[in-house]
Formats: structure tokens, sequence, C-alpha cells
């Protein structure tokens, strides 16, 4: 097991949609914690990819996460796991990262299955947990223990964070610190 490295990862936001938002207890939340995970993978630098499942039916990402990022990568997919559909396993390849940094709606579905096969495609996974949420948190807890037997690596929003920067002396300490005040 590694700890988060800024050389080899990327972030994947994973359908955080109006009406899955809407969804959930504590939407506006699950929205907050998201947001600083994306505005510091921005002002990183860090290659993001942000899905979307069927917008048609379920809404484009909510306004907050599209305003949090100025160079991410929207895809519309239809799959649950994010590795059924080629165009985004490849995007992801094409980055040559190791470690993916995911979170989204909902953990037991559409973040559990991608994590998976992310897992089973080589990469390290690392699970946002409260940047995550399932409509029912008993559905949310089983998917983390789940992701755990498989081996990912369960952290928070802020361990995220300091791992990115490892450091107060990184040059965007001050600028990211603002995010979690």
């Amino acid at each position: 097991m590694n700890k988060i490295n800024i050389e080899d990862c990327l972030i994947i936001a994973v359908d955080i949609q109006e009406k899955l938002v809407n969804m959930l207890n504590d939407g506006n939340q699950l929205v907050k914690e998201a947001q600083k995970v994306l505005k510091a993978g921005d002002i990183l630098n860090l290659p993001i990819i942000i899905t979307e499942q069927y917008p048609k039916g379920l809404g484009d990402s909510v306004e907050e996460i599209k305003s949090s990022v100025k160079n991410a990568q929207y895809i519309e997919k239809n799959s649950f796991s994010i590795v059924n559909e080629d165009n985004i396993l490849n995007l992801i390849k094409k980055y040559n990262k190791k470690q993916i940094i995911i979170f989204g709606i909902e953990t037991h579905i559409c973040v559990l299955q991608s994590a998976i096969d992310l897992l089973n495609n080589g990469f390290e996974v690392f699970v946002v947990q409260n940047a995550s949420a399932s409509r029912n948190i008993n559905e949310h807890n089983a998917a983390i223990r789940r992701l755990i037997h498989f081996g990912a690596q369960i952290v928070t929003v802020e361990m995220v964070i300091f791992e990115l920067l490892k450091s107060s002396r990184h040059p965007k300490f001050k600028e990211i610190q603002n995010l979690i005040k």
C-alpha cells in the first residue's frame, strides 16, 4: 500500500448530478466535500474526470461541481462501472497514472463497481468516503466494507488534500488550506 503521490494520480468524480444529489439525505454536504477535492486537484493541476450517468434522465453535474474546476473532462456514461465504458478506461490509461482518487454517488453502485474494476485493471484506488454517498447509509457502509475487502484504500477529503501537499512548505499550501477552513 502506498500513500497518494501527486505525480502519479488522477481524480474521478462519479455522477454528482442534480437528481442524484437531491435524493440524498445530505446532498449539500456531499457536494461541499467533493468541491474541496476537485478544487484542490484543479489548483494542483491534476487530471480530473467527471462522469455523468444518463444525464437526460438524471440531469447534469450540479453547478457547484461544474464551477469547482477549470479543466475537467466530462464524460457521459450508461454503465454503472466506468471501466465498462471504453472511452473512459482508454482516457484513464492515456494519463499514464497508477493511482485513482474516486468519489461520488452512489457508493454502493457506480463508485463500488468502478473502484473494483479499476483495482482489477491494476490501479491503486483511493475512495473518498466523505465525498461519497448512497440514499441509504447501510448501503454506503456495506460498500465501504466491500471496497476494503477488494483492496481499495478508504480516505477522507482532508487525508487526500494533505497527502497531495506532503508539507506546509508546498507552494500551494495556503491556497489549498483555505478550502478546508
